[in-house]
């Protein structure tokens, strides 16, 4: 991302001279001849440094520095003196200045300083990041299971993670889109830049725009100062964009062309910044259905869509239901200090054929709480919630297979009922036979 400073000062030759040289650097360098010009330029645009004279008409280089500070923009600041204003530019660093150069200035030791400021705030950003992400459990980053449907997931995810190609992972809630977006970034080669997260469904459709793309002090009421983003606030790394089919319209409009065209606006500023940023959007809606219902705009979705991941339901997946109970069980039994094994059969079997209407969500939710009323080395089905319970009665027949197979799987579960019902005590249990289910 192209670094923009902004070089303040009222002496011409000093003002382009240093313009010059730090364009040269291949930086995007912007000027003002007095504090009031630059302050004016700096609530109108984005600047990553701030390079002023101190002694100047109109606006003092102190007072501009103390204005910056109220906006609490995200800007550093090297001030420029003369060699007999040396307390001056000491007092300056102790407001909160960045660093300070003496005239003449030595253009060698003016692009040494300005590397090695921006390496320094590279560096806070990555450290803020890097705690942030030693404090997430590697565990939460693991896509659990082992049937065919999920390591079809895992094959995609392999294939597409360090590409540039924006993902939309598709789905029901509950079924893990977040947790195969961050599968994404962090096998990717942006794995140590930012991975930031907007709920488009969580922000009202007055502000997603400002929580977005920042705004500028003043850009509408309430705004009384400068905000970055998300979208700076992912720069170099990925936004996941969950729920987009919750976007109102007219900031698809916006979306599409940051996508295509790889910059911005921050709200209340004509000038659009650059980002580098891989999107990864999710949704629990079918888009091509909104799109024909006017919901959602077509050249966004194609954009979108470039790899589409479908996550499947629990019911597709039954086989994982165990590995995923277990994996749960390890989990909140290590929170919660419990001496818990794992799972009866008799719990395992209501799990299993269990309607997850809140897919893996849901599993985890039961297992959390059957643990906290599990006080035995095993879960069993009266640690379940009583849904579990009720109806037990009620077969849940799921056709896998052949048709013999699952008649003989439906046979067995009446039969094992029936003897949970009698103790296990064979001899007095007068046997009714089985109803037959024909699945022609």
């Amino acid at each position: 991302m192209q670094r923009r400073i902004l070089v303040v000062d009222d002496e011409q030759i000093i003002r382009e001279s240093l313009t010059y040289i730090l364009r040269k650097e291949d930086y995007f360098v912007d000027e003002a001849d007095n504090g009031k010009i630059a302050y004016q330029k700096i609530l109108e645009n984005s600047y990553d440094l701030v390079i002023t004279d101190l002694e100047m008409p109109e606006m003092k280089g102190t007072e501009l520095l103390e204005k910056i500070r109220s906006l609490s923009v995200q800007t550093a600041t090297i001030v420029v003196t003369a060699y007999g204003s040396l307390e001056t530019a000491i007092s300056a660093l102790r407001s909160g200045a960045s660093d300070y150069i003496l005239k003449p200035v030595e253009f060698d030791e003016l692009l040494i300083k300005v590397k090695k400021l921006f390496e320094v705030l590279d560096l806070i950003i990555e450290n803020q990041i890097l705690r942030n992400e030693l404090q997430r459990s590697s565990e939460d980053l693991k896509i659990i299971g082992k049937s065919r449907v999920i390591k079809k997931v895992f094959d995609v995810v392999r294939s597409v993670a360090d590409t540039e190609s924006t993902i939309l992972i598709t789905g029901k809630s509950g079924t893990g889109k977040e947790l195969v977006a961050k599968a994404l970034h962090y096998t990717s080669k942006r794995k140590s830049k930012p991975f930031v997260v907007v709920n488009c469904g969580a922000i009202s459709d007055n502000l997603i725009e400002s929580e977005l793309f920042g705004h500028k002090k003043g850009a509408f009421t309430g705004a009384v100062t400068d905000k970055d983003g998300f979208m700076k606030a992912a720069n170099d790394g990925t936004l996941f964009l969950d729920e987009i089919g919750e976007m109102p319209l007219n900031l698809q409009v916006k979306l599409l062309r940051v996508i295509q065209e790889k910059e911005y606006t921050p709200v209340g500023t004509t000038s659009s910044l650059p980002v580098n940023v891989r999107f990864v959007a999710s949704t629990n809606k079918d888009l091509s259905e909104e799109v024909k219902a006017g919901n959602f705009r077509e050249d966004l979705f194609y954009r979108l869509n470039v790899v589409e991941i479908r996550l499947p339901s629990l019911k597709d997946r039954q086989e994982d239901i165990p590995i995923l109970a277990n994996h749960f069980v390890d989990k909140y039994r290590k929170e919660m200090n419990k001496a818990i094994r794992g799972i009866s059969e008799d719990a395992m079997r209501l799990l299993i054929n269990h309607e997850w209407k809140g897919e893996v969500r849901e599993l985890e939710n039961v297992i959390e709480r059957s643990i906290i009323f599990c006080n035995n080395d095993y879960i069993e089905k009266g640690n379940l919630p009583d849904s579990f319970t009720e109806g037990e009665s009620q077969f849940n027949f799921t056709h896998t297979g052949s048709l013999e197979d699952s008649v003989k799987k439906y046979e067995r579960d009446i039969i094992i009922s029936a003897l949970e019902n009698n103790d296990f005590n064979k001899e007095p249990y007068k046997w009714i036979e089985p109803t037959r289910i024909s699945l022609r």
